[in-house]
């Protein structure tokens, strides 16, 4: 399959890749949710795998990995900082969505957010910074959702909002639908470098399309 990110590691790795994750998910040592843009860590050898794989694992507590998230949200939540605490499982009728359920198979899920701006009085629409305690599948989507303000174009966990398109002005409209995917971001990603043990820390700006989307919200 073509256009894929493993293609683009094996084109520009060649086979210095860490074999762990198999011919399917070569060096991958964590995913990023499906048209999620942002930073992802590759490790190069198996060593450095297992060392980003423990890190991760402990989902930050141990103060070596740190993962925020730009999210633009429909709405603004009436706290402008706090923690969402609520375990993660799968959905009880579409098997491919996640919810928060007190079932016994849901695991941990806790998400600490900030409000960074809100577009438009009352606001329409607001950007928020997410720091993930742990890393679930969809875990801010679901979490965001579940607060009552899904993320701008995601089709699976904000289809209530779809109606709410009209209160966006036209040229947002327009960013939204060029968007074409959910407005999430992998904006910061620090971890301890798994073999010298030197604290790494790297940060990437919003691409252009949710740049773009931004730009549209913000008032002239």
């Amino acid at each position: 399959e073509t256009g894929t990110l493993v293609n683009a590691l094996i084109a520009h790795c060649g086979e210095s890749l860490s074999g762990i994750g198999g011919v399917r998910r070569p060096g991958i040592v964590h995913r990023l949710d499906k048209d999620t843009s942002g930073l992802l860590v590759v490790a190069k050898t198996d060593a450095a795998h297992k060392g980003l794989s423990e890190q991760f694992a402990a989902h930050g507590r141990d103060g070596r990995l740190e993962r925020v998230y730009l999210a633009v949200v429909w709405g603004a939540p009436e706290r402008k900082r706090g923690t969402i605490d609520a375990p993660i499982g799968r959905h009880g009728i579409t098997r491919e969505k996640m919810s928060v359920a007190r079932r016994p198979d849901a695991r941990e899920a806790v998400t600490h957010y900030e409000v960074e701006r809100s577009f438009g009085t009352p606001p329409v629409a607001s950007l928020i910074r997410c720091r993930l305690e742990t890393g679930r599948t969809h875990q801010i989507r679901v979490h965001m959702a579940h607060l009552g303000h899904p993320l701008l174009g995601d089709e699976t966990y904000g289809k209530g909002f779809k109606s709410s398109i009209h209160k966006l002005p036209e040229r947002a409209q327009a960013a939204l639908k060029a968007l074409g995917r959910q407005a999430l971001h992998a904006a910061v990603l620090g971890f301890e470098h798994p073999v010298t043990g030197e604290a790494m820390h790297f940060e990437s700006e919003p691409p252009a399309e949710l740049s773009a989307l931004l730009d549209t919200l913000r008032p002239s």
